[in-house]
């Protein structure tokens, strides 16, 4: 075992260990016993109610406007009251939202949360019939939305009975029947002291849709008591991961910058909801949030906010860190750099460490289901294995299993299951999927990986994604990571083309940097030489426009398969 391993996990069994301030226990939810956090409270709202005590710091920074704590929590706290005496919502509830990255959608969170009631956060880049689809699956009895969402789906919300709250609307979906005035509700009841409400451990806290890359998306439920040990566990894995860097602690104190983070992806996902927001409401971090993505719009906001964090998807990072503007601006703030989802491309560590002074990168695994949290690592870590996904987390159990649910040795990969009291309670109204993907507390995450032999995990790939060709197993993660190598290459993505003599080949879409070529007998050459013959993609195609995306920056690998396999 490598010695940072070892340090990680001594700093681990220094805060949860009998006695220490993040003891672990085993504890009972849901009728399967799970390992857990012996001080976390049965349900999220303490730990939410403790951020009021960063008051008068600015939380919320908006196209220059300003929020403290303190004015989100009176906000909040006055739409609690708003939801229960005005619309009769309470526990067990369904609450929607339906909009863009607002400070309002941060609020109405707040509110719903101390209401009682489950929030679900729909797809704001959703068509109507998938903002309908949601509202009508979760039996949502209230919609918070903007205007555009809400004049989108307004007529569907009559014929289904939904009231509406509006925020940032104009006069005339303010005077339609059953909208009612975000700012009016929060004015009458300002003031009013937070409900008091009677909610347990085992009731919904959050309703995350999946992303529906094939089939309808589902409403996964986590319960109060799973997404407090999930935030919880952030805080005891941050901890464990200063406690074994400290040097690039001391040149973060060194810096001198109160911590601040970019919101720039959807708070309807987990990377937004969970990685920014509902971390920063704990840790007293200013949020910077954005309209929309603009690579150079992000890097002024870093000089002009003194930002020290950024939690983006690959691509975005990439683009931000590859921006000209970036060498010309003061980014001497930047601290923690990272991007989420699965394994950061080693190229953008590499990127990271060149490009930001005294870095300290981090990522990372985690899923809906697992409200956040796998694996993860930060700093020295992720320079020694910067393929890897990091380390098991302390409430987390991992398994490698074949086809037929078998336990594989370490180190051989296979389809991971991951048990944990962090889990969803399941999928809404799907007892079909609840039954292929739930068994006895396991879930199927079905992302192929395994943990090597100094306890890191390793993602190879999504099973769905995986390449048979001839009998062999092609994993298309292995090769886009050479992709990268390539200077002139922006996004990669390998894909199954339908072959009759093999069964599939690989094909490969490659993005080219603007105003830049790619030899394609070069290119050819260069996967060559990393990879064994077979895996090289037998079709390769070139082009200018960005790789299809859903709002969770996952590549859409379906919608290219089926365009490139009439090519």
């Amino acid at each position: 075992m490598s010695t940072i391993k070892q340090e990680y996990d001594a700093a681990i069994a220094q805060l949860c260990g009998a006695g220490a301030p993040f003891e672990l226990e085993r504890r009972l939810h849901g009728g399967r016993e799970y390992t857990a956090y012996k001080q976390v409270p049965d349900t999220v709202l303490p730990l939410l109610n403790e951020a009021r005590a960063h008051g008068d710091k600015d939380f919320l920074v908006y196209e220059g406007e300003r929020f403290t704590f303190a004015q989100v929590f009176a906000s909040a706290d006055a739409l609690a009251n708003a939801l229960k005496d005005d619309f009769g919502i309470g526990v067990g509830d369904r609450v929607a939202i339906a909009m863009r990255n607002y400070p309002e959608w941060i609020i109405g969170f707040l509110g719903i949360a101390l209401s009682g009631a489950a929030a679900v956060p729909l797809n704001s880049w959703g068509q109507r019939a998938e903002i309908e689809y949601g509202l009508t699956d979760s039996g949502a009895r209230l919609v918070l939305g903007d205007q555009q969402r809400l004049s989108l789906i307004y007529q569907g919300l009559e014929n289904l009975g939904i009231p509406a709250i509006a925020v940032r609307s104009e006069a005339e979906l303010l005077a339609r029947p059953g909208v009612y005035d975000y700012q009016k509700l929060v004015a009458t009841h300002a003031g009013k002291p937070v409900p008091v409400v009677d909610v347990s451990a085992e009731d919904m806290a959050i309703m995350l849709y999946t992303s529906g890359t094939t089939g309808k998306p589902k409403g996964a439920m986590t319960s109060q008591t799973a997404l407090a040990q999930g935030l919880y566990n952030f805080d005891v894995v941050g901890m464990a991961c200063a406690m074994t860097n400290p040097d690039s602690i001391q040149a973060m104190i060194a810096k001198g910058f109160e911590p601040a983070a970019l919101l720039a992806v959807p708070l309807f996902h987990l990377s937004g909801l969970h990685s920014v927001f509902l971390l920063s409401l704990r840790a007293g971090r200013k949020i910077v949030m954005m309209y929309k993505w603009d690579a150079e719009a992000a890097v002024a906001l870093v000089e002009q906010e003194r930002l020290t964090m950024l939690n983006l998807v690959p691509s975005m990072l990439q683009e931000m860190l590859s921006s000209p503007s970036f060498e010309r601006t003061d980014t001497s703030s930047l601290f923690n750099v990272g991007a989420g989802g699965a394994a950061t491309p080693p190229k953008l560590t590499a990127m990271i460490a060149e490009k930001v002074e005294n870095p300290f990168p981090g990522t990372g695994w985690g899923l809906t289901e697992t409200n956040s949290s796998v694996s993860s690592f930060t700093g020295k870590a992720i320079l020694h294995k910067p393929g890897s996904a990091g380390f098991l987390h302390p409430i987390m159990e991992l398994k490698a299993c074949d086809d037929e649910g078998r336990e594989l040795p370490q180190g051989e990969p296979g389809i991971l299951w991951v048990k944990t009291i962090s889990l969803i309670d399941g999928y809404w109204n799907r007892p079909d999927a609840n039954a292929a993907d739930f068994a006895d507390g396991w879930f199927n995450t079905g992302d192929i990986g395994y943990v090597d032999e100094e306890g890191f995990v390793f993602l190879s790939d999504r099973a769905k994604d995986l390449i048979i060709r001839g009998g062999e197993n092609i994993y298309p993660a292995e090769i886009e990571a050479i992709c990268y190598h390539h200077p002139s290459v922006r996004e990669a993505a390998v894909f199954a083309i339908p072959d009759d003599a093999l069964g599939e080949e690989a094909g490969a879409c490659i993005v080219v940097r603007k105003g830049q070529d790619i030899d394609e007998q070069e290119f050819r050459e260069l996967l060559g030489g990393q990879l064994a013959k077979f895996k090289v993609p037998r079709y390769i195609w070139f082009r200018s426009e960005p790789l299809p995306r859903n709002p969770a920056g996952k590549i859409l690998k379906k919608q290219l398969r089926e365009l490139y396999s009439k090519a």
